[in-house]
């Protein structure tokens, strides 16, 4: 057996071991879909809609929307491969600054503009009381930013941004190869360091301990999940957005932190042994069918969250999560033993729930217009005045609000 193929029995096996599984082993047999009306020769096959951005698409029985909205918050019962499901959003974001000494400008991340199989970005309008206005798109970042000036003397400076998104949970199916390969130059970028991320001295040395003799890029790939996964702890209270330093968690032997650092600590390990990876840094927006702890209603001023991608030649992108992992384990208070635990740390390697907005993969961020310092990346509004630079962290002088409505039929 090839080992993807033990890969992939080995999930299946072990969501039939659970007993959630068991319960539903033997479901009523399916009624028979009608048969599929003639087509003419070159004709496109009737029943496949893509959908394009700007369109809404309503819900139906058919496409498994209903069944879906109605299903536990328990990760056993989510079925392996759901149909697509597009979900729109309106996300809407209000910012007020205060205190401000002479002119100030902020920029604002948007979502990737790039549409992928998992997330379409259908527009935004904005409107305040700036001087300028405006979005510009980093290349080499590919990263989307809203920047706003305000002049000096302005009264209350304020801007309400509005974008429209569209998302479907995203899915990993190691049985199946031929992806389109990636650009050599966007590969190069993530095999990189960068100043959060060293891949040399004891991270290269940690990767090549959890690897062991592994050389298969997905089977490696998998370890290194596996063995953040299991060292890590998820700090709830902690107040780091991937600002800590690989290396520096590495030597102390406290791996606590928050997404992006864990994020971050698998990109570190993938790139030191030769796997680009990089950290994806975005918003959740809605509640989980996985355990309610992964998702979120109402303020989402604090929902930032981060999760990682990696490549394998044959398969393209990987997304993954490990954050989302030990937060389940912390919160939802999930022993070693629950068969839960084992389903959702197989469903995270592949498996994006996408109740979450993707902004950016972009790190030591120089913002375009601003001061020469960089960012370690950029997930949330910052504000440059004459006093300097600070982010929506500092609610003393900047109000910032975030709301998601959905706009499709739900």
């Amino acid at each position: 057996m090839k080992r993807r193929d033990f890969l992939a029995a080995s999930a299946v096996l072990s969501l039939l071991a659970s007993p959630a599984a068991q319960a539903v082993k033997n479901p009523p047999p399916a009624k028979k879909p009608p048969a599929k009306p003639a087509t003419k020769p070159g004709a496109k096959p009737a029943g496949k809609t893509v959908a394009k951005p700007g369109i809404r698409h309503a819900a139906t029985p058919e496409n498994g929307a209903a069944s879906a909205i109605h299903e536990p918050h328990n990760v056993i019962s989510l079925p392996e491969e759901p149909p697509a499901r597009w979900r729109t959003v309106d996300l809407q974001t209000q910012i007020g600054l205060r205190h401000v000494k002479g002119a100030a400008k902020l920029w604002l991340p948007l979502a990737q503009y790039k549409d992928t199989p998992w997330q379409r970005s259908l527009g935004h309008t904005w409107e305040g009381n700036f001087t300028s206005a405006g979005i510009y798109r980093d290349p080499v970042a590919e990263m989307e930013v809203f920047v706003a000036e305000w002049a000096e003397g302005t009264d209350s400076p304020r801007l309400q941004f509005s974008s429209q998104i569209a998302t479907q949970d995203r899915h990993f199916d190691v049985t199946r190869r031929g992806a389109i390969a990636e650009r050599t130059e966007v590969l190069r970028r993530c095999l990189q360091p960068t100043s959060q991320i060293p891949i040399d001295g004891i991270v290269r040395r940690t990767a090549e301990r959890a690897i062991g003799r592994i050389r298969d890029p997905l089977a490696m790939g998998k370890a290194l999940y596996d063995w953040v996964v299991e060292r890590t702890e998820f700090d709830s209270n902690g107040t780091g957005l991937g600002n800590a330093n690989i290396a520096q968690m590495l030597e102390s032997g406290n791996l606590s932190g928050r997404s992006a650092d864990i994020a971050q600590l698998f990109v570190a390990l993938c790139r030191s042994v030769g796997i680009p990876a990089r950290p994806v840094f975005g918003l959740r927006n809605g509640t989980s069918r996985l355990f309610g702890s992964l998702g979120i209603l109402g303020e989402l001023n604090a929902a930032q969250h981060c999760r990682a991608e990696l490549y394998i030649p044959g398969y393209s992108w990987i997304g993954v999560d490990p954050a989302d992992v030990r937060k389940a384990i912390r919160e939802e208070n999930l022993s070693n033993f629950d068969p839960k635990l084992n389903v959702l740390k197989k469903l995270l390697f592949g498996f994006w729930e996408m109740n979450w907005i993707g902004f950016n993969a972009a790190q030591d961020v120089t913002l375009r217009g601003g001061a020469a310092e960089t960012l370690p990346n950029l997930i949330m509004p910052v504000v440059e005045t004459g006093e300097g630079r600070y982010s929506s962290l500092d609610t003393s002088r900047m109000n910032y609000s975030v709301t998601a409505t959905r706009i499709d039929t739900p």
